[in-house]
């Protein structure tokens, strides 16, 4: 007979840092360039180069600290990690073991049954390594040191998530208030966020905890829920069959939705830990503390908040206004000249995330002018151009950035209330149409929509739905009296 199984869940979550510059050296962060061209003596590991910090890897630590409930360590020192592997040119790499940046902290997290807090172990600064590519066609594997060196920050949280779902609310929310920092983009598939997963099983009501694995390589949310779901079956598997759960690294496969052993799982010791000779320890003041403390932005629970009370917005709306900093920002813009927050609010919830999805487009990457949307919105609401053709345009801002007010003008798009062209119109289409025209005046309103759509294909938008309606009324009643 099965027994019942808790899974026990915590992460690893290393993101890199939005500074220009890598955390030791002046060498360039940006992502993508060619192979080993953002490279210098220091971070490739050459003899005789030294490390000098920098100081906006220290500031985004301790924001990033402030920001999830952390205590910031006064005095914190940097270590030496000792491991020979090709992407390590140094064959060790500088992190924090012993005195760590940011320690005790939480996040908040939604589950089904409420709120829920993760406790954050840790949070600590150290370098990136290189990237290998491994190339199977060739039976070789190459290096690009362009990432070593890339100043990161790793986020350990206690083992408090117990199931994949709780694992990805907690990622969002982390992935969010990072963004919201400025302190990185997060974008798991360039590798700005990654994550590890810490996972065992053990009986429901069990005090211990059993043997853990620790999941790599995984680069999507898709990933790391298939990741977990599968590591789950395949320890309680073991368990079930009298075997024991190995301590051990995995490697998961996205491809084969599968994971493999890679080496067993090491601890502390065998990394030879000890104080990095050529950096100083840091030292924090209370000052610049409050000096980040201050300078922190809104974050996204505060703004939706603010969005509901400042705005009169449904929670709903707020939630999805600030899923993006980004977004929020160009929204608040948008309002602030339109002057009317639940109309802009529509036009972004449909329209805006609507073009994003259409296009695969990285909403970080949205970048019209606000006062186009603001004048296109204005222009609808003073009937001066239809809604039909106010989205068609919107499709041309999105793109290309075009003034809406002077394409509307050049495109002979704006309503004009001809009432000579609206009723000679109207004539076409009941001439055309006897049949429907008899079942209108016999009293069948639902051939009214039928005329109406009519009139405004016909007419292009030049009038409003509205004059349409009320002209169409009119000419209907006038032949039922003759």
């Amino acid at each position: 007979m099965s027994k019942n199984y808790e899974t026990v869940i915590g992460l690893e979550v290393h993101v890199e840092l939005a500074t220009k510059t890598k955390i030791f050296c002046s060498c360039s962060t940006e992502f993508g360039g060619k192979p080993n061209t953002h490279t210098c003596p220091v971070c490739t590991g050459m003899p005789g180069s030294l490390p000098v910090l920098n100081k906006q890897v220290v500031e985004y630590a301790m924001a990033v600290g402030l920001a999830t409930n952390c205590s910031i360590t006064r005095y914190s020192k940097f270590d030496r990690k000792n491991y020979f592997y090709p992407d390590n040119p140094q064959n060790y790499q500088i992190s924090q073991l012993y005195l760590p940046i940011c320690r005790n902290g939480y996040v908040e997290i939604e589950t089904p049954a409420g709120k829920k807090q993760v406790r954050i172990h840790e949070i600590h600064m150290e370098e990136d390594a290189g990237k290998l590519v491994h190339d199977e066609w060739e039976d070789v594997s190459i290096v690009d040191y362009n990432r070593s060196g890339v100043p990161l920050i790793e986020i350990v949280s206690e083992p408090d998530m117990r199931s994949a779902d709780e694992v990805i609310a907690y990622l969002e929310t982390l992935r969010q208030t990072i963004q919201y920092l400025g302190a990185s983009d997060c974008k798991l598939n360039e590798g700005s966020m990654r994550a590890d997963v810490n996972l065992s099983v053990r009986e429901v009501g069990s005090p211990k905890f059993g043997t853990r694995t620790e999941m790599k390589n995984l680069n999507s949310f898709k990933a790391i829920a298939h990741a977990i779901e599968g590591e789950r079956e395949r320890q309680i598997e073991l368990l079930e069959m009298g075997r024991k759960v190995v301590q051990e690294t995995r490697r998961w496969d996205d491809n084969k939705e599968s994971s493999h052993a890679m080496r067993s799982k090491e601890d502390a010791k065998d990394y030879r830990y000890f104080p990095d000779p050529d950096l100083p320890p840091i030292h924090i003041s209370d000052a610049w503390i409050e000096e980040l403390r201050e300078s922190q932005p809104e974050l996204r629970e505060e703004k939706q908040l603010r969005y509901q009370s400042e705005y009169d917005l449904p929670a709903y709306d707020a939630g999805i206004l600030t899923e993006s900093r980004h977004l929020s920002m160009l929204f608040e813009e948008v309002t602030k000249l339109c002057g009317n927050p639940k109309k802009a609010a529509n036009w972004f919830m449909g329209e805006v995330l609507r073009l994003t999805k259409d296009k695969g487009m990285d909403v970080e990457k949205v970048s019209f002018t606000p006062e186009h949307l603001a004048d296109l919105i204005q222009m609808v609401e003073k009937k001066e151009v239809s809604a039909q053709n106010a989205k068609k345009v919107f499709e041309k801002v999105f793109e290309e950035d075009i003034d809406p007010v002077s394409y509307i003008e050049e495109h002979g798009l704006k309503i004009v209330e001809d009432t000579g062209l609206l009723n000679d119109t109207l004539q076409k289409i009941l001439e055309e149409n006897p049949g429907p025209l008899e079942e209108l005046r016999g009293g069948k309103e639902k051939v009214f929509g039928f005329f109406v759509g009519k009139m405004m294909r016909e007419l292009k938008g030049k009038a409003s739905p509205d004059a349409v309606r009320e002209a169409l009324v009119k000419e209907v009643e006038k032949r039922k009296n003759q």
